[in-house]
């Protein structure tokens, strides 16, 4: 067995982490970002900064023999006053692509909300350490993959043996875009979330732009999108821009069409699905905003309700049908020029008979399990043999 000291220090470079688009380097370490500077520097929106900074589907990789692996990490976690604490956020690990080992770090700073004014109270705290032990002796490719739910600042990586990056795998670049379903919501783990499923049942690498509560057409963010390397993409769009009651249909359809315009420009052939909404009962029908329930803080548990009026769909106002509408008759249009678009109807990852089954447990977010029938049911369709995703014949 090693002793501590023997541990190696090896800098936490780009080159050992996939998923992220830029590494800062802070007074702690280094902050994975999923979006760049200049796309967060376009935005002072505080959701966004900090949807953005949580690594959802960013992991270390790397090839190495040790046998003990400790990262140091800095996590900030939210708190709800009235609310559940929320889980801690996990790190897993992969050897040579199979599950090995999961834990959560300790410490770190607390940001706690009370969602009846809006307010925030900051609490800091130290970073803490991931171990895994007892890992097989031989040269093996390692993945960490890092809390989809807690920005999350990279301390230190020590190990009992030197580590270098991995190579390329040759597989297809697949990235995806979506709201906090995409970033993972309440899966059990981040690479447990749908698209990360998806993507190993898939046989691809995943770059996640999953952003919580900012999947909004975005100029900034159709940007990133078309300057990141992909060789299929995805884009799940709608339910953000109800939950914010954010535009209404006049603006909803040529901002769909400016965003992929934008993401046309760097992928023009690249096999693009747009994924309409899943199945959320609440907003079905009824604009938003979505609104906290706050009659179930005392419960112990936080439900939201959608605070429009169904009525208010004559005067424009969006609601999941009428995006779904909208969005299958832009596809249809688009696609006569653009054989490489492609339209997903988000009900056939989650619909009526899975509500049944499966109910939202706040009303807007799906569970674990929910999270795994998406990823395999994504992956059923996207990577069959005639999906939009299957590998082209050479």
């Amino acid at each position: 067995m090693s002793h501590p000291s023997d541990r190696i220090t090896t800098p936490l470079t780009p080159d050992l982490l996939r998923g992220a688009q830029e590494l800062e380097h802070t007074e702690h370490g280094v902050l994975p970002h999923r979006l760049p500077a200049r796309a967060r520097a376009q935005c002072a929106d505080g959701q966004l900064a900090m949807a953005e900074a949580q690594p959802s589907g960013v992991r270390l990789a790397f090839r190495t023999r040790a046998t003990v692996i400790e990262l140091d990490a800095l996590r900030t976690k939210m708190a709800y006053d009235g609310a559940p604490p929320r889980p801690d956020g996990l790190y897993d690990l992969l050897i040579d692509g199979l599950p090995a080992g999961q834990e959560a770090v300790g410490g770190g700073n607390v940001i706690q909300v009370d969602m009846t004014t809006g307010s925030t109270t900051n609490r800091p705290g130290p970073p803490g350490t991931v171990r895994f032990t007892g890992l097989p002796d031989r040269a093996k490719d390692v993945e960490i993959w890092l809390p989809h739910n807690e920005v999350t600042q990279l301390v230190a990586l020590r190990t009992d043996a030197p580590v270098e990056p991995l190579p390329g795998t040759g597989r297809r670049r697949w990235l995806h875009h979506g709201s906090s379903i995409s970033q993972g919501s309440d899966a059990a783990s981040p690479s447990t979330t749908w698209p990360a499923l998806a993507a190993r049942l898939g046989g691809v690498e995943l770059t996640n732009l999953g952003l919580s509560g900012s999947a909004l057409l975005d100029p900034f963010t159709a940007r990133a999108l078309r300057d990141t390397p992909a060789d299929l993409i995805s884009l799940k769009i709608g339910i953000n821009l109800v939950n914010l009651d954010l535009m209404r249909l006049r603006a909803f359809g040529p901002a769909v069409h400016g965003f992929l315009d934008t993401v046309r420009e760097g992928h023009p052939t690249a096999p693009l699905l747009v994924v309409s909404p899943v199945l959320c009962p609440i907003h079905e029908d009824t604009p938003g905003p979505s609104a906290p329930d706050f009659s179930t803080l005392g419960e112990g548990r936080l439900r939201f309700r959608a605070a429009g009026d169904p009525a208010e769909r004559a005067y424009g106002k969006l609601t999941l049908g009428v995006i779904r509408e909208e969005l299958a008759r832009i596809v249809r249009r688009r696609a006569a020029d653009d054989p490489n678009l492609h339209l997903l109807d988000g009900r056939a990852l989650y619909g009526e008979r899975d509500a049944a089954e499966l109910p939202l447990p706040d009303a807007l977010h799906p569970d674990a399990a929910t999270h795994r029938r998406m990823g395999e049911r994504f992956a059923a369709h996207a990577f069959a043999a005639d999906g939009p995703f299957a590998v082209s014949p050479t």
